[in-house]
């Protein structure tokens, strides 16, 4: 459906009327703004004052409790990014024995695998690197753009903890680590892509447009994800960084102090393919900078300033002729003439739910979860 209310910004953040979902109150403070202060803002003013300091340690307690006896207590997917790179060394510090997991979809950088390299030798860290079969993973990334949708990284963050589930389960680890966390990621609009844990989802895509079986690539369903391994072995995800003091400059300087970390310029852009999808592919086709969802979050958590925000928007983050050479390399990679590709990327947009999936159930899992929760709560 297309938006047709006059541009609105955010009063308080750099997020705009490009989010066709976004709402303003009378002051002009968006619904991303005013979601943050009910549901989120305690939480990381708490963990930034250090006012979580004793849950982080029961939650440490626990990890440890549960892994005596076992060559590792917790398992976390690396992708050589900030968060997952402050999470792992932060877990180091803590007392905690990791298994470092990766998946390597074909697409990382030099720089990404340099990154990697240097976490895992200096902390002195196990790592599990799945490999993908790239003839398989190639037809699933160019189903995903001839189904003209916004989330064409769906099939890299599907399969990421899928891996480390695996993993968990296979030395019966009670707890993965996950360095997603309200700090620095407290938007992102659902309009901007969608669920990829959605497993029916990339079979729909991938029936509809791949001509490869996925026979080895890690398709986690919606059962095994929440109810197998939620439930019967179980294994639990721990958002770490929330339990901390987590400010974005802070982490960059440290790891790059202790492990030699090295900047990619950009949030994500470890990875080329999500460079170029994050750079060009998203706000040139759909509209979508991700960059606004990424500043206000900062925003919010008082580690930018709206002015500084605006003014890092002001400045293009992806030069034009890295542009266009992540644009032919994509293209030869995938198999594709510049030519093919082209016509691929200026096919007009489809909505995801005009393919095959569970959002309706994922809905319901997170209604029946959200109640439980409330109960716990209030018979506690």
């Amino acid at each position: 459906m297309t938006d047709t209310r006059p541009f609105q910004m955010c009063t308080r953040t750099v997020m705009d009327t490009t989010d066709p979902e976004i709402t303003f109150d009378e002051s002009g403070v968006s619904s991303h703004a005013l979601l943050y202060d009910r549901t989120m803002k305690a939480t990381v003013d708490a963990a930034n004052a250090g006012e979580r300091a004793d849950e982080l340690a029961a939650v440490v307690e626990r990890i440890k409790k549960a892994g005596r006896g076992k060559p590792y207590d917790c398992v976390i997917g690396i992708s050589g990014g900030v968060d997952s790179t402050y999470l792992v060394l932060q877990a180091v510090k803590l007392g905690l024995r990791p298994l470092a997991v990766h998946f390597d979809s074909g697409w990382n950088s030099e720089l990404a695998v340099g990154n990697i390299e240097n976490i895992v030798s200096r902390l002195g860290l196990d790592l599990f690197t799945d490999v993908v079969d790239w003839r398989e993973m190639k037809d699933l990334q160019l189903s995903f753009f001839k189904a003209s949708v916004a989330n064409c990284d769906i099939p890299t963050d599907h399969a990421f903890p899928a891996v480390a589930y695996r993993q968990a389960a296979k030395y019966g680890i009670r707890y993965i680590l996950s360095g997603h966390n309200l700090a620095t990621e407290s938007i992102l609009p659902q309009s901007w892509g969608y669920n990829a844990a959605d497993a029916k989802h990339v079979k729909a895509i991938q029936k509809r447009f791949g001509s490869v079986k996925l026979a080895t690539y890690p398709v986690l369903g919606i059962f095994k994800r929440y109810f197998w391994y939620g439930y019967i072995r179980p294994i639990t995800t721990v958002q770490l960084l929330n339990y901390m003091p987590y400010i974005k400059a802070d982490a960059k300087q440290a790891i790059a102090d202790e492990l030699g970390w090295r900047d990619y310029g950009g949030k994500h852009y470890e990875s080329v393919f999500t460079r170029y999808f994050q750079g060009s592919y998203l706000p040139k086709k759909f509209g979508f900078d991700k960059r606004k969802a990424h500043l206000s979050s900062l925003i919010l958590s008082g580690q930018l300033t709206r002015e500084q925000a605006l003014a890092e928007l002001a400045e293009p983050d992806y030069p034009a002729d890295l542009e266009r050479q992540d644009h032919e390399f994509i293209a030869k990679k995938l198999g594709l003439s510049v030519a093919q590709f082209d016509e691929i990327i200026a096919r007009p947009p489809v909505d995801h739910l005009e393919y095959p999936n569970s959002k309706w159930l994922f809905e319901l899992l997170l209604s029946l979860s959200t109640r439980l929760g409330i109960r716990r709560r209030s018979s506690s």
